[in-house]
């Protein structure tokens, strides 16, 4: 029988759990070695079930380095629904994140992290041939869950068509030469970011959405960045030109 609920781990995911949303954790367990005031106060102020275990019944869940002396067994991960995202409060609309097969959930962890410490971030990721947050998602994220709002939805091509729809502007991640230089030419907003999966990138169907293509220059090695890279510079490049935008 599948577990009702998703172990938390490390401090910085707890940490920011606990800081974001209390109301999701269970119980707290800690190694009988885990001297955290922050976190601990945390914990006591929220009135949260804790336990305290030696640090050898705590690597029976995961490694030592992983748990950092701390898990919670914190409710299951909530989606947001995409027409929240596509109609927004008075205070702006989101960028978007379309993910197209990304498959590794450190991948997907980390750019939950990047996002979060941008803001005004939203992704989007279909239900299948895709990572969905799991457990290791939200620990390579450190707490990003809890300040990105992802969106699960059943066909990224139609949810692209529904951003279109309303308002938004589609660009797509690349490397063909003739794709506009993403430090040069100025992007539209409302603004849909895709990225694709590495070695293949964007699909055809997606790819015939999109109103730009942008690339990331390169002057060195003609590789190819990591997604979770590519999506942090698209990112700051995206925060420069939302600041110049808004004056």
């Amino acid at each position: 029988m599948a577990k009702n609920y998703m172990l938390l781990y490390g401090k910085n995911s707890v940490k920011e759990r606990l800081l974001a949303h209390p109301e999701s954790i269970r119980k707290v367990v800690v190694s009988d070695k885990f001297d955290e005031p922050e976190i601990e106060a945390l914990i006591e102020k929220h009135a949260i079930a804790a336990e305290r275990l030696p640090a050898s019944e705590l690597a029976k869940k995961r490694s030592a380095k992983d748990l950092q002396g701390i898990y919670a067994h914190a409710d299951r991960y909530e989606y947001v629904a995409l027409e929240e995202l596509l109609d927004p409060p008075e205070d702006g609309r989101l960028t978007l994140v379309f993910l197209d097969r990304v498959t590794d959930p450190h991948n997907l962890g980390v750019i939950l992290r990047t996002t979060a410490c941008f803001g005004g971030f939203a992704v989007v990721i279909p239900q299948h041939d895709a990572c969905e947050v799991n457990e290791t998602v939200l620990h390579v994220a450190s707490g990003g869950e809890n300040y990105t709002p992802v969106a699960m939805v059943t066909n990224i091509s139609n949810a692209i068509s529904k951003a279109k729809k309303m308002g938004y502007w589609i660009v797509g991640a690349v490397i063909d030469e003739d794709a506009l230089n993403i430090d040069e030419d100025s992007l539209p907003f409302p603004l849909g970011l895709v990225l694709g999966s590495e070695g293949s990138g964007i699909r055809y169907g997606i790819a015939k959405h999109l109103d730009m293509k942008v690339r990331i220059p390169m002057d060195g090695a003609q590789l190819s960045f990591n997604v979770n890279m590519a999506c942090a510079i698209f990112c700051h490049e995206i925060c420069r030109q939302r600041k110049r935008e808004a004056g």
